[in-house]
């Protein structure tokens, strides 16, 4: 039987950071159509996602999710309550930083057997940021040279195991430990870039660069491209008179299976940098724009 109300942490003021995080006890809303609400087990958070819901204010901030059907909406015929599921929720609504939260069922997809909670909601924005960007904008085929920029990071690190396991060759940019980081990750060549940003003559052309990190190292990749090469950056757009795709992750159902298969197969592990109970939200986004954070940052919600 679920409860009357939630624990939830409520964002209320514009631009306001970790500190400005309030745990509120909410009522537990009831699904609407084609809804399910979700007894919310983790929650993964991401750098400067509280600049984001300023027109909806108070919003309940994190859209990765992993959980239990709890209850389904009129109209839903592709999950059952007490199924387990994960994934990305629209930015345009509250998320899921929450105790049982409203989750369209077209966003969910059945949780990697593989996986716990917390490893499930570290996948959903990271694994469908890296599939969008290499396969679906950047095309990615078997046998191709993809350059990762910020291969270690929380995007690039699924992005590496992905373009692996479709038998790309990844060329990876990196520093200090996550050089190892990449190289276990099945990057076969790695760019220092400690101490510089210059990738002219480091590496061989490529056929894509996927960026997600933005700066220097996007503007210095165009260089690289191989004849019929392409950019895809998720950071930021590419520099003017630059060629390239800068798209926005979307939720994506089919997507989010394929991501679960290749967890369940072995090819792909989220990395977790650290994992906070629900009452600390403050100090998990405190954590999450930390500049030595090493993979996803996630919220545990108590069962």
């Amino acid at each position: 039987m679920q409860p009357e109300t939630r624990l939830a942490a409520r964002l209320h003021a514009p631009g306001a950071g970790p500190a400005d995080l309030r745990l509120e006890e909410l009522p537990v809303p009831p699904p609407e159509p084609g809804d399910v609400l979700v007894q919310v087990r983790a929650a993964a958070v991401t750098r400067d996602e509280l600049t984001w819901p300023t027109d909806r204010l108070p919003a309940i901030p994190s859209y990765e999710v992993s959980g239990i059907v709890a209850a389904i909406g009129s109209g839903v015929t592709t999950l059952a309550v007490g199924d387990e599921v994960f994934g990305l929720t629209p930015f345009d609504r509250d998320g899921v930083a929450t105790e049982f939260a409203i989750v369209p069922a077209a966003s969910l997809a059945p949780k990697p057997k593989t996986l716990g909670y917390v490893e499930s909601a570290a996948l959903p924005m990271p694994g469908l940021t890296a599939w969008q960007g290499l396969f679906t904008h950047g095309a990615l085929g078997e046998g191709e040279r993809v350059l990762i920029n910020g291969a270690a990071g929380g995007v690039g690190h699924i992005a590496t195991q992905l373009a692996t396991s479709r038998g790309a060759i990844v060329v990876a940019t990196a520093r200090g430990d996550g050089i190892d980081i990449v190289r276990e990750l099945g990057a076969a060549e790695v760019i220092d870039t400690s101490g510089t940003t210059e990738l002219a003559g480091a590496v061989a052309p490529v056929d894509l660069v996927f960026d997600t990190v933005g700066g220097d190292l996007l503007a210095a990749s165009p260089a690289l491209l191989a004849p019929g090469g392409r950019l895809v950056a998720v950071a930021e757009e590419p520099p003017d008179g630059v060629a390239g795709t800068f798209f926005i992750v979307e939720p994506d159902v089919d997507q989010l299976v394929a991501v679960a298969r290749l967890a369940d197969e072995g090819a792909l592990r989220p990395v977790i940098d650290a994992a906070f109970p629900l009452s600390d939200a403050a100090a998990a986004f405190e954590r999450v724009e930390s500049s030595n954070k090493r993979g996803k940052v996630v919220l545990e919600v108590d069962g």
